[in-house]
């Protein structure tokens, strides 16, 4: 593999990274997942994009499309006048840019699509549901001589006032999508396709072991599995720790 391909393997790598990163604090009804958007598709040039900034380590352009998504899930935590669709997807923004290294995040502004995602070099991403299309990532890598100076430290940290803290708040009666999992297989495409009723599946833990409370995705704590009333439940052991969930 040459130097080109090597570099570009890289950013492939990069960006997707951000992106998973993402769309796990996408506020969302439903765990999003990221696929690379083919050419000649993406966002219509007339929605709305929330961008932001990023001048560190790797400078960068991030914008997101996810208006119909968090309508959707502040509407049903009663939240949805309240907040801004830039203060909603804020910590999503600062998750995607923390891949990237150290940097200053600038303030989260809303612009049109077409100008957002325009470029040919912005990384674009289709955040999708079930196979639905629920919004959109971009992500441009800048090139050396694209880097900006960095902002003063005061001016850095005005998209983050205490208003926005504030409106946040209001985020934390959105519903997220909880899942216990109590291990895996792996199984060639094969013996899945020969599936029938009464086959059992080996998993790759021993029985007793705890099992895994998954959010959109991402590890966040272990418990044991318990009977509420007819109804399975999970009774927390343990929290998980950020290094390690993201391990």
């Amino acid at each position: 593999m040459n130097t080109a391909d090597a570099q570009a393997a890289e950013a492939a790598e990069l960006v997707r990274a951000a992106a998973e990163a993402l769309a796990r604090l996408v506020p969302s009804d439903v765990p999003l997942v990221v696929t690379p958007c083919e050419p000649g598709t993406g966002p219509g040039a007339d929605e709305v994009a929330v961008t932001a900034s990023l001048v560190g380590t790797r400078s960068a352009d991030l914008a997101v499309i996810a208006k119909t998504a968090i309508e959707e899930a502040l509407s049903g935590a009663g939240a949805g006048a309240l907040v801004s669709v830039a203060d909603a997807l804020r910590p999503a923004l600062e998750a995607a840019a923390s891949t990237l290294g150290e940097g200053v995040l600038g303030e989260a502004q809303i612009r049109d699509a077409g100008t957002a995602f325009g470029a040919e070099d912005v990384h674009v991403f289709a955040l999708e549901a079930a196979g639905v299309v629920r919004g959109w990532f971009g992500l441009r890598l800048r090139a050396d001589q694209d880097v900006v100076p960095a902002a003063p430290a005061g001016a850095a940290g005005a998209g983050k006032g205490a208003s926005v803290g504030d409106n946040l708040r209001l985020l934390y009666d959105v519903e997220m999508t909880l899942s216990a999992e109590i291990g895996r297989a792996k199984l060639p495409v094969r013996q899945v396709l020969e599936l029938v009723p009464g086959a059992v599946i080996e998993l790759d833990r021993v029985a007793g072991s705890p099992a895994d409370l998954m959010v959109n995705g991402r590890l966040i704590a272990r418990g044991e599995v318990v009977v509420i009333d007819e109804d399975y439940g999970l009774r927390i052991t343990e929290i998980v720790d950020l290094a390690e969930a993201s391990a």
